[in-house]
């Protein structure tokens, strides 16, 4: 088979340039607004993207002063987003630090069962005071007890998802049996961090279990990743440090007795286009002017946890900052910011600028023809297997990648012209659909096929969706 690109879009309310909601075109209440992300959806299913992705964390994001602020809980805007779609996967972003398994394991199984076998699970650990403190901690748990958290949460979760066999329901209306007693599996864990007794009280999914994503990429983070993910989501700058990060993902999988293949890297890209150069400059160069920098070296600072007041705009960072290994927060994140500035000797007002628009992603500014071939470079160098596109405006920035970039990566071979017949999400990446750990390999029958097609929307839904 053709290796192809797989595409995943990371919505982020107005665009994921900080300044993008103060373009004329844009609108302030997007980001609680369905309509706006029920078009973004639609947008990237005419690109034939694999799957859309929402950001999410259990604290308010920022100053509200900065940008458009506060966000819908994502599990429940995907379920809306599931009734005005057919193809699209839809993962959403929960946190293993402040959630607990069961409940979560309930809530995707319920998107994948309403999507059809859509639902992805981007698991993060959740770093911060900030959320720390909303649910009662004085501090963060420390970083490789947040990982450790999230390890045997998974753990937790995959029990759960399994606790029905697929063939559970046996629907016998002559004998008045509904189920099979026998078929049920109550996890019964007792660990570190959690102790879970009964079974779900949701039937297996159609994908039998969500596709499972990462996006941490310190030591402890690559580490999870090659125990579990089954997508990785990476914030890389150059394509030798995404070749090397991607062959070393690659490695761990392998070491830890997993198919390489079955684990996908997609690196963010922050994608300024333009019919020519000098228009894509132009935009670019209109979003840095509307960046505001206090709001920048605020920001800044706290990744770097430096006390206020301590960047200059004109000076470039101290040459004192800790190492990552004294950092409990977003470590790899940190590293990339610090390493960035370092390598292209940037002042602070340099570096807020280039983190404005995807906040260590790469951003690339160019003609359709130029974003493809760094997209195919990449791809084709052993640096991804796709990439999460994160457009700087939205929703002009994604309709131009659609209409202008995705024709050049078809035309190329690198791009699905169509969906084609009805898939999961894990069938869209090329995974298979894990067996139940109960089942005997005589147990054939499903409740609910793999290739289910979603429930049509009620005619209610579907003219609140229009």
């Amino acid at each position: 088979m053709t290796r192809r690109l797989h595409l995943n879009a990371f919505l982020m309310n107005t665009g994921h340039h900080e300044a993008s909601w103060r373009l004329p075109e844009s609108d302030p209440y997007a980001h609680v607004r369905l309509d706006h992300y029920v078009r973004l959806a639609r947008i990237a299913e005419r690109g034939t993207f694999d799957s859309l992705f929402l950001a999410d964390g259990p604290q308010l994001w920022s100053r509200v002063a900065q940008r458009p602020a506060g966000a819908l809980e994502p599990l429940t805007l995907l379920t809306a987003l599931a009734t005005a779609t057919e193809h699209i996967g839809l993962i959403a972003t929960a946190s293993t630090s402040y959630n607990s398994p069961y409940n979560l394991a309930r809530t995707f199984a319920s998107l994948d069962i309403i999507s059809g076998g859509r639902a992805g699970w981007n698991i993060v650990t959740t770093a911060g005071a900030e959320a720390a403190r909303n649910f009662g901690l004085e501090h963060e748990p420390a970083h490789a007890e947040r990982y450790a958290r999230a390890a045997e949460f998974v753990d937790v979760a995959l029990k759960l998802w399994d606790s029905w066999e697929d063939d559970t329901v046996v629907a016998d209306k002559e004998r008045g049996v509904w189920g099979d007693d026998d078929k049920i599996h109550p996890p019964r864990h007792k660990g570190t961090y959690f102790r879970v007794e009964g079974a779900l009280n949701v039937p297996r999914t159609p994908q039998g279990h969500p596709l499972l994503v990462q996006a941490g990429s310190s030591a402890d983070g690559r580490a999870f990743a090659a125990r579990s993910a089954e997508a990785v989501f990476t914030a890389q700058q150059t394509l030798d440090d995404a070749r090397a990060f991607y062959g070393d993902l690659k490695s761990r999988a392998r070491r830890a007795g997993r198919d390489p293949e079955h684990v996908k890297v997609l690196p963010g890209i922050v994608p300024v286009i333009g019919s020519t150069e000098a228009e894509a400059r132009g935009l670019e160069q209109a979003l840095e002017d509307h960046i505001v920098y206090d709001h920048g070296v605020a920001r800044l600072e706290s990744l770097l946890q430096l006390p206020a007041g301590t960047l200059a705009l004109d000076e470039r960072l101290p040459a004192d900052l800790p190492p990552e290994s004294a950092v409990e927060g977003a470590k790899s994140r940190y590293t990339l910011v610090v390493e960035l500035a370092r390598r292209e000797r940037l002042t602070v007002r340099e570096l807020i600028g280039r983190l404005g628009g995807g906040r260590g992603h790469l951003t690339f500014t160019g003609t359709p023809g130029q974003v493809a071939d760094a997209i195919e470079e990449w791809f084709r160098g052993g640096a991804a297997d796709g990439f999460n596109i994160m457009p700087p405006v939205l929703p002009s920035g994604l309709d131009l990648f659609v209409d202008h970039v995705v024709p050049i990566l078809r035309e190329r071979d690198l791009l699905r012209r169509e969906y084609g017949p009805r898939q999961t999400l894990r069938e869209r990446y090329g995974l298979p659909r894990p067996a139940n750990r109960y089942a005997t390999p005589a147990t054939t029958a499903t409740t609910l096929p793999a290739s289910a097609p979603a429930p049509a929307p009620t005619q209610a839904t579907a003219s609140a969706l229009a």
